[in-house]
């Protein structure tokens, strides 16, 4: 399995994307950087895929990925609805120009409609 390292150590990289995921599931829309984004969307189109399968082994293996009990409910109830009849895709990357102090590519990662 290959991954991108982000430059942070094992534990903080599991819990950056960890707060990430729970953050895009809660609100639906946020504004990262391009490197970042990419990994946050492997995570979390695997989190909308438990959701859809909807049985309690997946709401187990969700619920130690996400942060939040309300969010955990939110993805198998309302996201996993949206998305019963698209196979994958569920997320959308747009560019939103370079960050201001360091020049590093920024974008908007969203839930698609």
């Amino acid at each position: 399995m290959s991954y991108r390292k982000l430059g942070l150590r094992s534990d903080h990289r599991r819990s950056m994307l960890r707060n990430a995921v729970t953050s895009l599931l809660e609100k639906e829309k946020i504004t990262t950087t391009e490197t970042r984004a990419k990994e946050i969307r492997r995570a979390a189109e695997k989190m909308i895929t438990l959701g859809k399968r909807g049985d309690l082994h997946a709401r187990r293996q969700a619920h130690s990925f996400i942060m939040s009990d309300a969010v955990v409910h939110k993805l198998f109830t309302d996201i996993a609805n949206r998305y019963s009849d698209r196979q994958g895709g569920y997320t959308r990357i747009i560019k939103a120009g370079f960050r201001k102090g360091d020049g590093a590519p920024m974008v908007v990662l969203e839930l698609v409609e």
